[in-house]
């Protein structure tokens, strides 16, 4: 059994600080995927070294942003992996810091795992357009790979509610980045291509479990959240998957990130 976990910690270094070793030191995941890492990779291997909060014995792959202190994606492991990828897309737009495949042998073959950042953007605004560009590259490569990968699963922070389950206040959030219809069309197009939702296969119908709430207001303590953090397989791999949680913290002031680690178990 491979238990795999996906979060954005919205900084490591201040997540290390804030509490997220003792959640590790509970999930014990064999994967952990990472997103907005924002931190050089001599920090993040500090963090996971073993006199670093996280412990030693981590095999690490990770992908700084262009810009310093921005985005950043990382793969940690307890098991060796045989390769890494990084490009996605097309020369003409900046993806560093939110793509990075890794490829792990397992006993069921071999298994590739994504961990990707998404851009926020922001209706009606450039940023907007390169989160547009990112999602039309995404939906170009997760095609190649459910063609080529009977076990490949795209984890991370995708910043779309894919549908009004996904979020509490779609209603107020229609003409907003994030559930714009255009984003949710890529998302019904991963799922036309054969991807697999893992958190929706394990909740079908109902409103979330949600993996983000903003840090103002009673978001949090009012459930008022939105499920933009995925795990999404192949349907070789979703046939082996378990145990569909999100760990969400305690109370407020127990959160380390404003997102929630999504778990799932393998039978690999």
């Amino acid at each position: 059994m491979l238990t795999i976990a996906t979060v954005n910690v919205n900084g490591v270094r201040a997540a290390a600080r804030k509490g997220m070793a003792g959640w590790l030191d509970e999930a014990k995941p064999d994967i952990l995927c990472l997103q907005e890492v924002r931190a050089p990779s001599d920090e993040l291997f500090k963090l996971a070294s073993e006199d670093g909060p996280f412990g030693g014995g981590w095999y690490i792959a990770n992908q700084e942003a262009s810009a310093k202190g921005r985005a950043g994606v990382a793969v940690l492991s307890r098991i060796p992996f045989t390769e890494v990828r990084m490009d996605v897309g097309p020369d003409e737009f900046d993806s560093a810091g939110r793509w990075l495949e890794v490829d792990f042998p397992t006993d069921a073959g071999l298994l590739t795992v994504v961990s990707t950042y998404v851009h926020s953007g922001e209706a009606d605004t450039p940023k907007q357009v390169e989160k547009y560009k990112f999602l039309a590259a995404m939906e170009e490569r997760m095609g190649q790979l459910i063609a080529q990968q009977d076990l490949a699963l795209v984890v991370g922070d995708l910043n779309v509610g894919h549908t009004e389950l996904d979020i509490k206040n779609w209603k107020g959030n229609l003409k907003n980045a994030g559930f714009l219809p255009e984003e949710r069309a890529h998302f019904d197009n991963f799922a036309a291509q054969g991807w697999v939702d893992m958190g929706r296969a394990a909740h079908p119908g109902v409103p979330g479990p949600y993996t983000w709430w903003s840090f103002r207001g009673q978001a949090f303590d009012n459930d008022a959240g939105w499920r933009i953090d995925y795990q999404l397989a192949t349907p070789k791999l979703a046939a082996l998957g378990q145990n569909y949680r999100v760990d969400r913290a305690p109370s407020y002031d127990a959160r380390w990130t404003d997102h929630s680690p999504v778990v799932v178990d393998y039978q690999l």
